[in-house]
């Protein structure tokens, strides 16, 4: 802002007056304008301080309190007598052992008395059993390495010594590998479920003696994805025959990838069944997050799509046959975001649109076990009068917070999302939010955290096969060596069902030794 030039100043006293209010306005702007700022700033620095030294999860001190309804204003809060307290006078469990796993082979280790000890230390006479004491410990043994030698019989005839016959090797998962079903399904889950980064499994076999470079291990994956091609087609077409798919995508680091320096962000996006017992998890590599990703991955899809609010999904969800749920944890973690940047404070309007939520949570648990038109019936009746009381509100103090504060953007996005967000109360076939695609995409960003990047397209295209796979198997209660074992052992015997190899078709108790 320019300062009053003296010599131009008007004569008139009126002129002047006006002159003088204006710029007293414009001043008070200003200083409004940088009061802003300033607690923009320090909103993003308490955020950012909470985000490094905190905790990572939503819970913090004082949570107890999202489940009073403190925030409440006055004219609200009815009184309430306190309950009763029955103290027991002593409902302390006692310390002890869990049993172990029944399922856990047992091995019985006699420890009986010599001879000689078997006699009355009284009377002279001869002990007999009485009973037994029986304590168990847990033992392990480190995993059995075995090498299968593959002896082919050869004939050959005495009388034209020409008609030599040798007996045909049964069929390689791997054609001239020295890898079985069984050694690839431990690096496959070691690597994708456990999180062992390939150099960590290579040092894990050089301890026993055996000499495989993390190149080879690298190079089997690689194969195994495209062995594992003809399951992920199906695993696709599945879910998208269905009504209601989850969907979120996670960065992924690829080095040598065409057009893009090896610091360049790629995305491997995530797809999930919802409204089923048979969940299926899709993973797909994808080199940007663009609009046209999701719009070509459920390409042929019509149902109902739970994402976040990311712009991205906008497109798909614009298309006929295809309607936007949206994620009340989303838009409850904006407002978690405001506690944390307002320090101590627990009170006041993000606190308020916490616990409304929590209300909404709260009637999802106790109408979790019923049928979706039973759910639908109760989220009419419970729900929604808590969804029109926080719209209200929401009304009522949009206007009343600056929108580039961190109140005013999980206001915002509460707005923007707000008819994605109650699009569930009218259908009991829709989840309140997309943690199950987070539940899901949760064991790729851990594993991330280990192996920190792919070397190239087709081992992100391998890891979201293996991935797909697997995860959808874990879903489905099976033990993922065995049902990888299992899977690609089949598959070596020319087994092309592979509708019925799919995790959410087999029958876990197939998979069994």
């Amino acid at each position: 802002m320019k300062d009053l030039d003296r010599q131009s100043l008007p004569d008139d006293p009126e002129a002047l007056k006006s002159l003088l209010i204006e710029q007293n306005q414009n001043f008070v702007t200003t200083l409004r304008n940088k009061d802003n700022k300033l607690q923009q700033l320090e909103e993003q620095i308490r955020l950012l301080l909470s985000k490094r030294f905190g905790t990572s999860s939503e819970r913090h001190p004082g949570q107890h309190e999202l489940f009073d309804e403190t925030e409440q204003e006055a004219d609200e809060v009815e009184p309430v007598e306190p309950p009763e307290v029955t103290v027991a006078s002593d409902t302390k469990k006692k310390p002890g052992r869990k049993p172990l796993p029944e399922q856990l082979p047992r091995v019985d280790v006699i420890h009986d008395l010599p001879e000689d000890e078997k006699v009355c230390a009284h009377d002279g006479h001869p002990l007999h059993k009485i009973g037994e004491d029986i304590s168990e410990q847990l033992d392990i043994v480190p995993a059995r390495i075995q090498v299968i030698r593959n002896i082919r019989v050869k004939y050959g005839c005495r009388h034209c010594e020409e008609g030599v016959i040798t007996a045909p090797i049964p069929t390689q998962i791997i054609p001239k590998s020295i890898a079985t079903p069984g050694l690839l399904a431990y690096v496959a889950v070691s690597k994708y479920m456990d999180g062992l980064p390939l150099y960590r499994l290579e040092k894990l076999f050089e301890r026993i003696g055996v000499t495989l470079s993390r190149r080879t291990l690298s190079a089997w994956m690689i194969q195994l994805g495209g062995i594992l091609e003809p399951l992920m087609i199906l695993l696709q077409d599945q879910l998208r025959s269905g009504r209601v798919v989850h969907m979120d995508e996670t960065r992924v680091q690829v080095l040598a990838e065409e057009g893009k320096t090896a610091t360049s962000q790629s995305y491997m996006w995530v797809t999930r069944s919802g409204g089923t017992d048979r969940p299926i998890v899709w993973y797909q590599y994808e080199p940007g997050r663009g609009r046209d990703v999701p719009i070509r991955l459920l390409q042929d899809f019509k149902g109902h799509l739970v994402t976040d609010g990311y712009a991205g999904y906008k497109a798909i969800t614009a298309s006929a046959g295809i309607t936007g749920v949206g994620c009340w944890a989303h838009a409850r973690r904006k407002f978690d975001e405001v506690l944390k940047v307002q320090g101590s404070k627990k009170t006041g309007r993000a606190q308020f649109v916490l616990n409304e939520i929590r209300k909404l949570y709260a009637i999802e648990r106790d109408i979790k076990s019923l049928s979706p038109a039973d759910k639908c019936e109760q989220r009419q009746a419970r729900a929604r009068p808590v969804v029109e009381k926080l719209r209200t509100w929401l009304d009522k103090s949009l206007p009343e917070v600056a929108p580039k504060t961190t109140l005013g953007k999980a206001l915002g996005y509460l707005d923007r999302e707000w008819p994605r967000l109650v699009h569930y109360l009218g259908n009991g076939e829709l989840p309140i939010d997309n943690n199950a695609c987070e539940n899901a995409i949760r064991p790729f960003v851990i594993g991330r955290k280990n192996w920190l990047f792919s070397q190239s397209v087709k081992g992100a295209e391998a890891s979201a096969a293996i991935y797909s796979l697997i995860e959808t198997a874990r879903l489905n209660g099976h033990e993922l060596y065995r049902y990888l074992r299992y899977v690609l052992t089949e598959i070596a015997r020319g087994n092309d069902n592979y509708g019925a190899l799919l995790p959410h078709n087999l029958d876990v108790a197939a998979t069994k030794d």
